[in-house]
């Protein structure tokens, strides 16, 4: 009879105890949505929403000297049938991004294997390279604008004194986007290098005790065992170099402001010149999503094609 009640008692406090938790499990939810929610406004309202209403306004004539009028798409036709200077902005885009990007991860993976072991100075090696990384794009750009000078820049004063006349680099439709190439490398060298010496770091020594037992040499070695295990993060500096170049503008606009004449023009300098200049924001806006989609498509491409060379990919 004591057993009868006291299984009875139990059942009968079971429930409210199973209440009780889940009151409490409903308030932490309630406290997590709470922890979360300005995150998420922000990212609504200022990420999010503007996208939003870009996308609206490339659809527009809009501007701060018309009134708001929708013309469907009379801005992307604008943009690749009527426009040549678009064209020309897509083409010193993708000059600068093929000038740069394979010339970074070659530097980059080269400075790596030179500062991975530990030698005299490494330190010293590091930060150097690494500073320019952390310095304001505007900062670098102004040095480097006034090395290039024409009449009293450092690098046309060294060349005085062998006898030979410097040509104004920044001046030159031939020159000014190599330069502008140039310093956006040095300035860049010090990110994609660390992610190289981490993945270099990561290596197992195995694999290299392996290869000397075999006889192979330090390019062999290099090509079969370090490239391979190192594929993945050559993968992640090829997406965020190739992104980064696409999206180039501090330099452009302090050092040519996108000459001399046309000659420098890229995506970002050209949406912001139609924006901030001749205040066609409606037009600007759609030149921005055609920028979207080129970096879309060719990140989308990459990871695509990432399986046929990049390794530990499942």
């Amino acid at each position: 009879m004591s057993a009868k009640v006291q299984g009875t008692t139990a059942g009968a406090l079971a429930p409210p105890k199973k209440q009780q938790k889940s009151k409490l499990m409903a308030s932490d939810k309630w406290y997590g949505y709470a922890f979360i929610s300005p995150m998420v406004l922000g990212y609504l309202i200022f990420l999010l929403g503007p996208i939003v209403a870009a996308f609206a306004m490339s659809f527009t004539n809009w501007s701060l000297i018309k009134e708001l009028e929708f013309t469907g798409l009379a801005n992307y036709r604008r943009a690749f049938s009527e426009d040549p200077v678009f064209w020309e902005t897509v083409t010193n885009t993708l000059y600068f991004t093929v000038g740069l990007v394979p010339l970074n991860i070659i530097i980059t993976l080269g400075l790596a294997l030179l500062l991975k072991d530990r030698i005299f100075g490494i330190s010293f090696f590091r930060t150097a390279i690494f500073t320019p990384v952390v310095t304001s794009v505007v900062v670098w750009a102004i040095i480097w604008k006034y090395i290039f000078q024409t009449d009293n820049g450092l690098i046309n004063t060294v060349l005085k004194l062998f006898g030979a006349e410097g040509p104004a680099w920044l001046y030159d439709m031939e020159l000014a986007m190599p330069v502008v190439i140039l310093v956006t490398l040095l300035k860049g060298l010090g990110m994609n290098m660390v992610i190289f010496l981490a993945a270099l770091n990561d290596v197992p020594t195995m694999y290299y005790e392996a290869a000397k037992i075999d006889g192979a040499s330090r390019w062999k070695t290099f090509t079969n065992v370090t490239l391979p295990l190192i594929t993945p993060s050559v993968f992640l500096v090829l997406i965020i170099t190739m992104i980064g170049s696409l999206k180039v503008f501090g330099q452009i606009y302090v050092m040519t402001g996108g000459g001399p004449g046309t000659s420098t023009y890229v995506f970002v300098y050209y949406i912001y010149e139609q924006a901030f200049k001749m205040y066609e924001f409606g037009y600007a806006s759609a030149v921005a999503f055609i920028l979207f989609a080129i970096i879309l498509v060719l990140t989308l491409l990459q990871w695509t094609v990432r399986k046929r060379w990049v390794h530990h990919e499942q």
